[in-house]
Parts: C-alpha cells; sequence; structure tokens
C-alpha cells in the first residue's frame, strides 16, 4: 500500500469526516510476517480492515493498495468480494464472536467450499483436514460441534481453520492471541508461523503486544494517531528504535529487551485521529519534542538502511540506542 487514507464520517455527519488512517505505506512480500503495532486507537486494525474491504459505511479512502498489480481501492464491491477469503483472509480478534454460534463449526469452516460449487462428501473431507492442521483434536468428531461446545483457544483454531479453507496468500491476523492464555498463545504464534513456512503465506499480524510481534513478525510498522511512526526490520526497530514512540513501547515492555529490564510505562494519553495535535502528533508526550515538532509533521524518511522513520530528530535517537545497545 502507497499513502493509504480511510475518512469516517464523524459524529456530526454531513460532510465532517475524521482521517483515522493518514498516509500509511508498507508492502508485505510473501512468505513475510509484518507486525502492526501501537496503542489502542492508533489505526491498526482500520488499516487491516482496510485491505480486505471491510470499513464502516460512508468510509471514503485514498492512496494506492495494491494486490498483484491491481488498485483495490479501485474494484468494484464485487471484485473485492471475489478476493476475500480466496485471496485475502482474516482472523478475526474474538473468535466467539466471529463464529455463528447457531451453526455447527463444519458448516461454517465449508461455506467458501461449498459457495465454489463442490460435492459436499469433498467438502466434508476438506473441512476435517483443515481443522486437523490448525490443531483442533479429533477433528472429524469436533466438526459437528458448535461453537460454545469448544473452549476459547479451540474456537481460535476453527477460526484459523475458516480462514485457510479458500486457500488465501495473504492472511490478516487482528490480535489473534489476545484472549487466550500464556501457554495457548504460544501454540498459536507457532500454528501461524508453520502455515507460513508450509504455504509461504503473506501475513500482517495486528498486535498491541511486542512481545508476540517480536517472536513471529520479520517486519514491524509502528503507527501512532493513524499515522506510520516507524517502520522497519522487526530486529532493528524493536532493538534500535530511531522514533521516540517506539523507544517508549519497548521500554514499557522488559521482555523486549530483557527480562531484568524495568518497565517504563509511556506518560500522558495517546492521541487519537479526532484529537490528533499540530505537528508531530507524539509531540505532547514526547521528552525529545521543540518548538520545531510543534508546528511541522515530520516525514517518513529513511534513517538507516531499511529503517524509517517519522521524527525531526530520529538520528539523535538512533544514535542514543546504539550507544545504550553497545554498552548493555
Amino acid at each position: 500500500m502507497s499513502g493509504l487514507v480511510v475518512d469516517l464520517p464523524g459524529p456530526a455527519g454531513g460532510t465532517d469526516f475524521v482521517r483515522v488512517v493518514d498516509g500509511v505505506s508498507f508492502d508485505v512480500p510473501p512468505a513475510t510476517t509484518v507486525g502492526l503495532i501501537g496503542e489502542s486507537g492508533s489505526g491498526k486494525t482500520m488499516t487491516a480492515n482496510a485491505l480486505i474491504g471491510l470499513l464502516p459505511d460512508g468510509a471514503e479512502t485514498g492512496g494506492e493498495l495494491r494486490w498483484r498489480g491491481e488498485d483495490l481501492l479501485k474494484a468494484t464491491p464485487a471484485r473485492r468480494r471475489a478476493l476475500r477469503g480466496h485471496e485475502i483472509a482474516m482472523i478475526f480478534q474474538d473468535p466467539l464472536a466471529a463464529l455463528n454460534p447457531t451453526q455447527t463449526i463444519a458448516r461454517q469452516v465449508g461455506e467458501i467450499l461449498r459457495r465454489s460449487g463442490r460435492p459436499r462428501d469433498e467438502v466434508r473431507r476438506r473441512v476435517v483436514e483443515l481443522l486437523d492442521r490448525a490443531g483442533v483434536p479429533d477433528p472429524a468428531t469436533r466438526a459437528d460441534s458448535y461453537p460454545h461446545e469448544f473452549s476459547g483457544g479451540l474456537r481460535q483454531r476453527a477460526v484459523i481453520a475458516m480462514a485457510l479453507a479458500g486457500s488465501p496468500a495473504l492472511l490478516l491476523a487482528d490480535e489473534p492471541t489476545t484472549a487466550l492464555d500464556v501457554t495457548v498463545q504460544s501454540r498459536i504464534l507457532r500454528l501461524l508461523r508453520s502455515l507460513q513456512d508450509d504455504d509461504g503465506l503473506a501475513m500482517v499480524l495486528v498486535s498491541h503486544d511486542l512481545r508476540v510481534v517480536a517472536h513471529v513478525a520479520q517486519e514491524t510498522v509502528v503507527m501512532y494517531a493513524g499515522r506510520v511512526a516507524e517502520r522497519g526490520p522487526t530486529a532493528a526497530v524493536l532493538h534500535r528504535p530511531a522514533h521516540p514512540y517506539t523507544r517508549a513501547l519497548v521500554q514499557s515492555v522488559p521482555a523486549v529487551r530483557t527480562r531484568t529490564a524495568l518497565a517504563s510505562p509511556l506518560p500522558g494519553t495517546p492521541a487519537t485521529p479526532a484529537n490528533r495535535p499540530s505537528g508531530c502528533a507524539f509531540h505532547p508526550r514526547c521528552p525529545l519534542a521543540r518548538d520545531r515538532c510543534k508546528v511541522e509533521r515530520p516525514v517518513v524518511r529513511e534513517i538507516a538502511p531499511g529503517q524509517w522513520a517519522a521524527c525531526h530528530f530520529a538520528e539523535e535517537v538512533l544514535s542514543t540506542e546504539e550507544v545504550r545497545h553497545d554498552a548493555a
């Protein structure tokens, strides 16, 4: 995507719009996971929803969203529906809400297969294969269960099986482990990684958990108030951040650096697209903020090979991080 913009109708309606995604750009190569991280309201989920074409009514978009050479923002609704599930699929944050409580797991996993006109016995066989691959025990029997008969971890595996049913090339995972305990989280993450290794899936992982992103993603995009604050290789972004916001996020999670590091919560209240400050949106919370930051919006620029940041003083931030890293 290049310069993606998403405007939603404001509370007053009419011509009043709020820009919830503002000029977001990144690529998702095959067999690569790109992590989208940031606090609540940063625009992560809305960016993922734009990729799959599930924006709220009245949303307006701009920029480019290219999929295999085609700009999806110019595609018809029918074309977007044809791609959804078959080429681009999504794992939603809440598996219980994503599943229909009145239908069996088999019926829901097999829906996209039935729509393609496959025979009933072939659909059933494929559903059992998908559930087995997603790690559901005794899939031939459990396929006839209803969502309430599954644990949270099994429901998430069923949702993953649903997402894989159309053999997509791009998988969007919106906080896929948030509601799960640590042990189940680890299993789900290993499952996603193995599926990617086997099929060469491209994946966008939306998460507020830096530890999850550090474990899974090769590339990371840091978002704040609907904009990209920083992007680049995950190891570089999380261990040598070039943006003060990224550094603050990393310092708030001890396990990203070392197990003995002390957490330092971010000060202040996160800016949102509806109350985005002028200049750099992070400047009210930034310890390095200067007069320029209050009035001039920084552009996203390359600070180190492959590492981009939207900060007027990114070189200063990066040099400080390199000193800290070398001294550690």
